[in-house]
């Protein structure tokens, strides 16, 4: 099994590993936190789902996927905690994968407003163009992923989600998985591209269902926004922190779409 070897990494910006440098790091690590995304999230809906169908519903995965913001909760603490164990079997620490540094904040706050100038049409104009265009609706969206809930569920949502997406999703690709596949294989806008796709690919299951036009409209409207995020983080890491509360606050949004 090709290895990469965890001094190389030190070198990278976003992993410093105070010890065990020269420690070996298996290549299935980060192959398989690039995936283990959209695999937590299709796990926690599907256990979601076999309490339904215990419970006697008869759309027991239809019901799961209504409660998608505390199933992508539960796989995001989840995630984290994976991050967590990575890191410590690396040498290092969880909040090294953050990419903090004091230093630059004043020119990171510079490059983060000129980023939300080009993140808000990728964010928003993919959606315009796929939901119209996949569904002859542009509100078919909205009723599959947003379906009623208890008062308990959503205020829970809330509150976990945005706070465990934030902390979880940009780190995992672009804190972890990314530096590493870079230093692993030698390649840049390759892997760049890949860790963007996974990126993307993982909103399938945010919620997972089957339905075909729902996956292409759900992988195609984040692509481009994940392809330019990965080339930012790429580009200037210490975004990140910065990034990951953005994405957080973007998130928290979500809870206000769900019918009462």
């Amino acid at each position: 099994m090709a290895v990469l070897r965890s001094d190389y990494v030190a070198a990278q910006p976003s992993a410093t590993p105070s010890r065990g440098q020269s420690r070996r790091l298996p290549a299935w690590r980060p192959w398989g936190a690039l995936i283990s995304r959209v695999a937590l999230f299709a796990g926690w809906q599907a256990l979601f789902a076999l309490g339904f169908a215990v419970s006697g519903s008869s759309h027991p995965w239809s019901d799961s996927a209504a409660w998608w913001l505390i199933t992508a909760a539960l796989a995001n603490f989840t995630s984290l905690g994976l991050l967590a164990w990575l890191s410590r079997r690396e040498g290092g620490r969880l909040v090294s994968l953050f990419n903090l540094n004091r230093k630059t904040w004043r020119r990171d706050l510079l490059w983060l407003a000129g980023a939300v100038v080009v993140m808000a049409p990728l964010g928003f104009l993919p959606s315009l163009l796929l939901a119209p265009a996949l569904f002859g609706d542009p509100n078919a969206v909205a009723r599959i992923m947003f379906q009623p809930l208890p008062l308990w569920a959503v205020v829970t949502a809330g509150f976990a989600f945005p706070l465990s997406i934030a902390l979880s999703e940009l780190p995992t690709y672009y804190g972890y998985v990314m530096p590493r596949l870079k230093a692993l294989t030698g390649l840049g806008w390759p892997v760049i591209l890949i860790v963007a796709t996974a990126h993307a690919f993982q909103h399938v299951a945010l919620p997972l269902v089957f339905d075909g036009s729902f996956v292409v409209y759900r992988f195609g409207m984040f692509l481009p926004f994940a392809i330019f995020i990965a080339w930012l983080v790429n580009r200037r890491p210490s975004l990140l922190p910065y990034l990951m509360v953005v994405h957080g606050l973007l998130d928290a949004q979500l809870i206000f779409q769900i019918p009462h």
